[in-house]
């Protein structure tokens, strides 16, 4: 065959090859990375969980960059370039440094089907190994037992909150989906768990294992007033910190994990107060509880009944707005019944939207489910559906009145959605 030469003739390419989005066993994984002689040689920070991964690889990366060190970071999805999934001290890789690695797999896979998953997640961790770089921070995709990412030993596991989600791979209770997610630990290797009240079967695999698990509320901890807080380990204390630049009811959990990565792996990645300081200043993460300019709005990638409460407690803590306009999109296989209760006493206007994948929720299937279950709004409630999540902040721009709060929420695709053709600045009809 002829090679693809651009990124996105390769990224359709990984599409065609594997019969399944989802396949999950690490067969193929061990295979390619033997045959491509993939090694990272540099500390490997590994993140799994089921909220917060995001923001703790945000965080990761920023207190490193501070620090002076050279990060590289594979985090993902991607809200509208491919190309977010793969940093390098702070900056996309470019769709040119990506083509070369996407030509060596294809040449080492011979006859392997890769998922889309695993072929991209190949590329990006050669580029990595290559990169000149003092340490990598991973994000695990789905689960950890099965997840591609897990054939690299981690030098460092984070595991984040642990809630319902992905039940149909990773099992029926947080028990279950705690012991998946535990498998990305490694023998005498630190384990930092940020979920106040994990699953027991976190421990019971740190202990079958061997590995050093750190715990929060145990091991390390934080406490804070309204303008300050502090954090303290095993070793070390650090105090006066200034709150995240992320803003959400749980970031400071997530900044405490953060933290303890960098004790734990101190002998290899010290860092200063300063650098906590000014790393959780600077963070950036988009679609995390993501305030845009103009009209008052939030993007935000909850997606499940946990991330959904989390987004509506700081939608609670916002100041009052008149009304709340929603625009929603996810995938069918998630508790569409728990979210939309969750948010119902929060919103007087519905916009559901379809999604470009055949496994989303249509709109008119949101729609049929909200009028289902008789949810009471705050007031009289409104329900609109919209071909596309741009369509659908369109048609709840067109009739907010500036005091209005819009709400993005879901799938990645739904925040991304809005964010095709960079953050768009919101107006109110009559005042653009």
């Amino acid at each position: 065959m002829t090679l693809p030469t651009t990124l996105d003739d390769w990224l359709a390419h990984c599409e065609r090859l594997h019969p399944q989005e989802i396949d999950m066993t690490l067969s193929r994984m061990v295979e390619m990375k033997a045959r491509l002689n993939l090694r990272l040689n540099v500390p490997l920070v590994t993140v799994a969980g089921t909220n917060g991964k995001g923001s703790t690889c945000a965080m990761l990366e920023a207190i490193g960059l501070q620090a002076g060190y050279r990060v590289g970071l594979y985090i993902k999805p991607h809200f509208v370039h491919f190309e977010e999934r793969c940093r390098l001290n702070g900056a996309m890789a470019s769709a040119a440094d990506l083509v070369q690695h996407f030509e060596a797999v294809e040449k080492a896979r011979g006859d392997i089907a890769l998922t889309y998953f695993e072929f991209t997640t190949l590329a990006i961790l050669r580029l990595l190994s290559r990169a000149d770089v003092d340490f990598i921070i991973v994000e695990v995709g789905l689960g950890g037992r099965l997840d591609a990412v897990n054939v690299f030993d981690t030098d460092c596991a984070v595991i984040t909150s642990i809630d319902l989600d992905h039940m149909d791979y990773l099992g029926p209770d947080r028990e279950s989906i705690g012991r998946e997610k535990a498998d990305i630990m490694r023998a005498g290797k630190p384990v930092i768990v940020s979920d106040p009240m994990p699953p027991a079967s976190i421990a019971a695999h740190a202990a079958a294992v061997g590995a050093d698990l750190w715990q929060i509320g145990r091991d390390f901890n934080y406490a804070g007033d309204k303008q300050q807080w502090g954090w303290a380990g095993r070793q070390k204390r650090f105090n006066a910190l200034a709150y995240p630049a992320l803003r959400g009811a749980n970031q400071l959990l997530n900044a405490s994990g953060a933290i303890a990565v960098f004790e734990a792996l101190r002998d290899r990645l010290p860092i200063t107060a300063q650098a906590i300081r000014n790393g959780l200043a600077i963070v950036e993460l988009p679609g995390r509880f993501q305030i845009v300019p103009g009209q008052p709005a939030v993007l935000d990638v909850a997606h499940n009944p946990h991330a959904v409460a989390t987004l509506a407690q700081n939608l609670e803590n916002m100041p009052y707005y008149p009304r709340t306009r929603a625009v929603f999109g996810v995938m069918k296989d998630k508790d569409i019944a728990a979210i939309l209760t969750r948010m119902a006493p929060l919103v007087d206007e519905w916009h559901f939207c379809d999604l470009p994948l055949s496994r989303a929720a249509t709109a008119a299937e949101l729609e049929a489910r909200h009028a289902s279950l008789a949810l009471k709004g705050p007031g009289p409630v409104t329900v609109f559906s919209h071909p596309d999540p741009r369509s659908a902040l369109v048609s709840a721009l067109s009739v907010a009145d500036p005091a209005d709060r819009i709400v993005v929420f879901g799938s990645f695709y739904t925040v991304g959605g809005v964010l095709k053709g960079g953050i768009p600045r919101l107006n109110a009809q009559h005042l653009a």
